[in-house]
């Protein structure tokens, strides 16, 4: 392809001033739409380059979009990413990833980097030891653009992408009762966070429908170490009323299982039933193949990113209203539930 030409030169080309050329490729709505168009398509015939460099100095914009993650080894949070990064690249603008190792405090210290005029918007899902969110309403004050995803913060008053958590649970454990499971276990990371909030809801409305009795020891709270929680998990299996049923509400915890079954007698799906809130794409090769509630993660990374760069760039025509968008998550079966 040919260099391109700068501002300067495809207003020579147009016989306009740079001013207006460069008011109508960022749509102002002092240019009339004629003149927009034909700026367009001269700009397209002759590969009009705008260095973003400069504009962005002058705009005192940086072209960064910040995402604050809980964890990075976690195919959900990955997808999420790549789903952003793929909207973003297309216009112009590059990401600052922030991985918060679900501690609030280093939580606490990204925004304040943040308030500092790193990006020119965030997206984020919150840490799960974030109770007290006056840091995330500081950063909404300020007028940065804000939007969460998955683990959402309800008092800000923004957009949010989730999954149908409740929704999912719930078919999911009914999954596990049709196919014979009588005592269900549920496993979670942390009892405060709005994805377990809900997924533990369907799970409990699917047995309480089915007549089935929802024990205390089988809703088991786990933590972010692997080693404790495939302990956690043994002692529940080994128990003398143990499980036949499991309703992971993290990936994390569906592979931990399989850890605390091996070298012992019990038996996935025989013995035990599996499914998982999971996007990995080692689900399929698990032996036995795992069951997983797959959630659209490069999807909502599409539309955080479709919906701020839009705030970014046409502000009149985009707003973050205070609403809650759920894209639906999609079982897929597998030989941890059905014989």
């Amino acid at each position: 392809m040919a260099a391109g030409i700068n501002l300067k030169e495809l207003a020579a080309e147009l016989k306009l001033a740079p001013s207006t050329v460069s008011r109508a490729l960022n749509d102002s709505y002092e240019i009339s739409e004629e003149t927009k168009r034909k700026v367009i398509s001269m700009a397209e015939k002759l590969n009009y380059q705008p260095n973003q460099f400069a504009r962005g100095l002058r705009e005192n914009k940086s072209k960064t979009i910040a995402v604050i993650i809980p964890e990075r080894i976690n195919n959900f949070f990955a997808q999420v990413m790549d789903g952003i990064e793929e909207i973003a690249q297309a216009q112009g603008y590059h990401l600052l990833i922030y991985n918060t190792h679900e501690d609030v405090d280093r939580e606490k210290k990204i925004v304040n980097l943040l308030l500092n005029g790193r990006a020119d918007a965030v997206v984020m899902s919150v840490s799960s030891q974030t109770s007290d969110v006056s840091h995330l309403e500081k950063l909404y004050r300020q007028g940065l653009p804000l939007i969460f995803f998955d683990r959402i913060c309800s008092e800000i008053p923004t957009t949010k992408f989730i999954t149908n958590d409740y929704q999912s649970a719930y078919d999911g454990t009914k999954h596990l009762i049709q196919q014979g499971c009588k005592k269900i276990a549920f496993l979670m990371i942390s009892k405060e966070l709005s994805i377990t909030k809900e997924r533990y809801r369907g799970y409990s409305a699917a047995i309480k429908e089915a007549g089935l009795e929802k024990e205390p020891a089988f809703s088991l709270n786990c933590n972010h170490c692997d080693e404790e929680n495939i302990g956690l998990i043994r002692d529940m299996l080994w128990s003398e009323n143990r499980p036949d049923g499991i309703v992971s509400a993290v990936e994390k915890l569906a592979l931990a299982t399989y850890h605390a079954v091996k070298g012992t007698k019990i038996r996935i799906p025989e013995d035990l039933k599996i499914i998982s809130f999971a996007n990995t794409t080692m689900a399929g090769l698990l032996n036995p193949s795992l069951t997983t509630i797959t959630q659209p993660a490069i999807t909502i990374g599409q539309e955080c990113a479709k919906l701020l760069i839009g705030k970014l760039t046409k502000p009149k025509h985009y707003e973050l209203i205070d609403q809650v968008i759920t894209i639906p998550s999609k079982i897929i079966i597998r030989s941890s539930t059905v014989a």
